[in-house]
């Protein structure tokens, strides 16, 4: 069964070829000391799969633009991997139906010990990557009193009931869509546009997405990578009024 690591490996391989400059490749090698001026990040996951993920790159590789020109190095790099801590995280619930969420990514110095290192190359150049995988199932609490304590459990509360009319409407499909954000452009601005120009949106990269169904938001959540294609992991929904309220717009 795949682990959280091997998911991290398929989908950051798959990240940095398409991310950054000159489609470096991703390879599995022997463990290398790392000069001065090292860097990571560590990412806290929880969840069916819980624990510490960190990766620390090479200080050399900040020398190269491979997160692009004019573009802080090593906050794109922390970007990028908290990009495909996340993706991981979705690959994982895909392959195995565990679930695992990033709850806290912060920067490192470095890491006493290592589970698997990597070589990122580029052309002729390559950089040492180190990974530190600590993320596994958690152990089952164990109960001394599993009767008693089935018995003392409080019955869960049964589902609301659908009203009759709402029930006819279930098997209709609606067109639902991602919204990244937004901006306002003059109309000069869009007659300007072409291959190669960037337009900045109002959203931070580490901002929730809106999932949108007619004109209205009805969950939000974060984007991650499902067997190569994009998904959403939800975080947030909206009642279920106003998600009824998305399908008037569209009869």
């Amino acid at each position: 069964m795949k682990t959280y690591l091997d998911c991290w490996i398929q989908v950051a391989g798959a990240l940095f070829s398409q991310a950054l400059a000159g489609e470096p490749e991703l390879v599995e090698s022997l463990p290398k000391p790392l000069g001065e001026g090292s860097f990571g990040f560590a990412a806290t996951l929880t969840g069916d799969e819980a624990g510490r993920f960190a990766v620390v790159l090479d200080g050399s590789i900040l020398e190269t633009p491979l997160v692009g020109e004019g573009v802080d190095q090593k906050a794109g790099w922390g970007e990028l991997l908290r990009e495909s801590a996340d993706a991981a995280a979705g690959e994982l619930l895909a392959a195995t139906g565990k679930k695992a969420r990033v709850e806290k990514f912060e920067p490192i110095n470095g890491e006493s010990k290592v589970s698997q290192a990597f070589q990122l190359k580029s052309g002729d150049r390559s950089w040492t990557i180190l990974v530190r995988n600590e993320v596994r199932a958690p152990k089952p609490a164990v109960n001394p009193e599993p009767e008693k304590a089935a018995a003392s459990a409080p019955a869960p509360a049964p589902p609301p009931a659908l009203n009759p009319g709402l029930e006819l409407l279930l098997d209709v499909e609606l067109e639902a869509s991602l919204r990244f954000g937004c901006r306002e452009m003059q109309l000069g601005e869009i007659l300007d546009l072409g291959p190669g120009d960037v337009v900045q949106l109002d959203r931070h990269v580490a901002d929730p997405v809106d999932l949108v169904v007619g004109d209205k938001i009805v969950a939000r959540g974060e984007v991650v990578l499902v067997n190569g294609n994009f998904g959403l992991r939800v975080t947030e929904v909206a009642a279920p009024r106003k998600r009824l309220e998305s399908i008037r717009c569209l009869f």
